[in-house]
């Protein structure tokens, strides 16, 4: 069982930007993909991106957004730059075991409780 934590959500103008950390209980953490979803109110669970042995990203944030891990730590990041208001919404940090590209949510076994991300223009 993988607990997952994120934290850095906040309230920041449009342009701005925002770090998401995800904390994992797991000590294999190495061997997780990890991904970040978000959901708007009233719509779906999206992919933002996602991290195994590359990185990989929505067309939505490509350019802005940046997954990183650092494995010592047990923890991945989302790095949120030029930040829009349609950025707006609750992310979450998901893991996998194996080292794939998951884009679909239901490939993902575990999920954090996540973290309010409002972008204001």
């Amino acid at each position: 069982q993988v607990q997952l934590v994120e934290s850095g959500g906040g309230l920041v103008q449009a342009g701005g930007s925002l770090r998401l950390s995800c904390a994992a209980s797991s000590r294999a953490f190495s061997a997780y993909t990890m991904g970040w979803f978000r959901q708007a109110p009233g719509k779906e669970r999206d992919f933002v991106a996602g991290i195994s042995r590359e990185t990989y990203y929505a067309d939505s944030v490509k350019g802005r957004f940046a997954i990183f891990r650092d494995n010592a730590k047990n923890t991945a990041y989302l790095q949120m730059n030029s930040l829009k208001a349609e950025d707006t919404a609750v992310y979450y940090c998901a893991a996998v075991r194996g080292l794939l590209q998951y884009t679909n949510p239901r490939s993902y076994d575990y999920w954090g409780q996540g973290t309010q991300v409002t972008v204001s223009s």
